[in-house]
């Protein structure tokens, strides 16, 4: 392999979870770290919470169905606000009233990959879900931020109404928990390393600097393991 060519990075996550908010800022900061070297980010989709209907539910009913009640999870959110705010984000737990389904989410960054926008269109989801309490279950709430990102509204508007690409992002979504995936985010460098969990930018940086020095070697162990 070229050691001019870039590094891949491929992320598996999902817009509602915090802690993929979190993890995609603490990436770009690894990035930020090791600016001479050359990455590839691919975005791949995963469902935290397959079984929310497709119209999404009331935060409070998904609140109690995962965590017992809403009230549980205040701990939760505090040390999750905290660990935002630290990376200058903002997660606005009470501007969250709808817990949306993904699906649609994850077509939206397939598309957006298509031309180049991939992590403007992930970012817009989550600080639209995130920060400003946007109803991702709302087809003309996606439309707009796909518009929002320089997308064409009216052809997302028809791909939305249509059934395109969702076999595509449910098999995708399925192979990653197939390939033993049960947290995310998981970041998986060179096609090699899997780390799983929003890191601190300097162990992201130090293992994407790890692959990069030591690409060749890394890919005979990990065809010699599936030999």
């Amino acid at each position: 392999m070229p050691q001019d060519a870039p590094v891949t990075i491929d992320v598996v996550s999902d817009v509602v979870c915090p802690w993929c908010f979190i993890g995609k800022s603490r990436l770009e900061k690894a990035l930020a770290l090791k600016p001479d070297i050359p990455v590839e980010v691919r975005y791949h989709p995963y469902f935290l919470n397959p079984w929310v209907p497709v119209e999404g539910m009331t935060r409070d009913e998904y609140l109690t169905t995962k965590f017992g009640s809403p009230d549980k999870y205040k701990q939760i959110a505090g040390r999750v606000s905290a660990a935002a705010a630290a990376e200058g984000l903002t997660y606005a737990v009470d501007k969250m009233k709808r817990q949306p389904n993904t699906r649609d989410s994850h077509r939206l960054i397939l598309w957006a990959q298509a031309e180049g926008k991939a992590p403007q269109m992930k970012q817009r989801l989550m600080d639209l879900y995130f920060t400003e309490g946007g109803d991702l279950s709302v087809r003309e709430v996606l439309v707009k931020a796909a518009a929002d990102i320089g997308l064409n509204a009216e052809d997302i508007r028809a791909k939305l109404a249509s059934d395109a690409d969702v076999d595509l992002v449910e098999q995708a979504a399925n192979s990653a928990k197939e390939a033993g995936i049960d947290g995310v985010p998981t970041f998986i460098i060179g096609g090699v390393a899997a780390i799983s969990g929003a890191q601190d930018p300097q162990v992201l940086a130090n293992a994407i600097e790890q692959i990069a020095n030591n690409r060749d070697k890394f890919v005979e162990q990990a065809r010699a393991a599936q030999a």
